[in-house]
């Protein structure tokens, strides 16, 4: 029975190759001579360093643009609450998400069984498996979930036959 997976899983090489990019950026211009602001990533997070306010959303955008340039969408980011760092300076964590939480495959769920009422969704911890007897209906619902909004990025891999 043809089937594949939907996951949501950021491709963490890019991730760091973007980080690098940035880093290189923010060495390299004119506005952040004499600063110290920074980016580190530490497992699923980047924490962001500017002088003030203006600096650290400087930092964020110059990120997000290079993480798009790499091809990984902002929608793996949540950003938390920016908070005092020592002399002065402005510190944010931004978390990097992966897998599919409960609210999120709930409403993958329903829209697939309102598309396709005989695919069957098996919900596999950090990611949903779909199944049908008919490869063209899978391939309908990959893609009306493309076209689903959703706060989550969506990977469809292992498609089988």
């Amino acid at each position: 029975m043809p089937s594949f997976d939907i996951a949501s899983k950021a491709d963490m090489q890019e991730v760091d190759n973007a980080i690098n990019q940035a880093i290189k950026e923010i060495t390299g211009r004119y506005d952040f001579k004499g600063t110290k602001s920074e980016i580190k990533r530490q497992d699923n997070i980047i924490t962001l360093l500017g002088d003030d306010d203006y600096k650290l959303t400087a930092v964020i955008d110059i990120l997000k643009g290079k993480l798009i340039k790499r091809g990984v969408s902002v929608k793996f980011l949540d950003f938390k609450k920016k908070e005092e760092a020592s002399k002065g300076m402005v510190r944010q964590e931004v978390e990097i998400k992966e897998g599919i939480d409960k609210e999120s495959s709930k409403k993958i769920i329903q829209e697939i069984k309102k598309i396709a009422p005989k695919a069957g969704v098996e919900n596999l911890k950090d990611h949903l498996r779909v199944n049908s007897k008919s490869k063209d209906e899978l391939q309908n619902i990959i893609a009306h979930l493309k076209a689903f909004p959703l706060d989550i990025e969506l990977a469809y891999i292992n498609f089988r036959d």
